[in-house]
């Protein structure tokens, strides 16, 4: 976790809502890594920043979600550039993935994309998720498909 000691703090950059915003998803970030949903670093969290610039915060590239921390989050613009300096690159398509979320629900301040075990085993069926369980219908009117 060599990289972590690299990234120089943000916090007296941002605003504290934004810090707060920051911490938690560092922390959904690690969330996801322990219970082993991340599929290596080929998924991706992000959250709207607060204001009209429709800034969001993704996770860089080259770190493994264990890694990540509040200060190595990328602020990124609609266009998918960072808008603070950072030594850290993001990955094109989780931008694609999350800014056409974001930029379509300004009510969806928080974006997850995951690859679960389970996710992966429903999503490799021309049908994807069949309402024959109980538990498939407590979630169906609540999935959304990215073609």
């Amino acid at each position: 976790m060599a990289t972590q000691l690299k990234t120089p703090s943000v916090k007296d950059q941002v605003s504290a809502e934004e810090w707060a915003l920051r911490v938690d998803l560092a922390a959904a970030y690690r969330l996801v890594a322990h219970y082993g949903w991340d599929d290596l670093i080929f998924t991706h969290l992000s959250v709207r920043v607060p204001g009209p610039e429709h800034h969001f915060l993704i996770n860089p590239y080259n770190l493994m979600f264990e890694e990540i921390t509040a200060s190595s989050l990328v602020k990124i613009d609609v266009e998918g550039h960072p808008v603070m300096e950072t030594p850290y690159l993001t990955n094109p398509a989780g931008f694609t993935i999350h800014s056409a979320i974001h930029m379509a629900r300004e009510d969806a301040h928080a974006v997850i994309h995951l690859h679960t075990p389970h996710g992966q085993a429903v999503s490799a069926h021309s049908e994807g998720l069949m309402p024959i369980t109980q538990t498939a219908m407590l979630i169906r009117d609540e999935l959304s498909y990215h073609h």
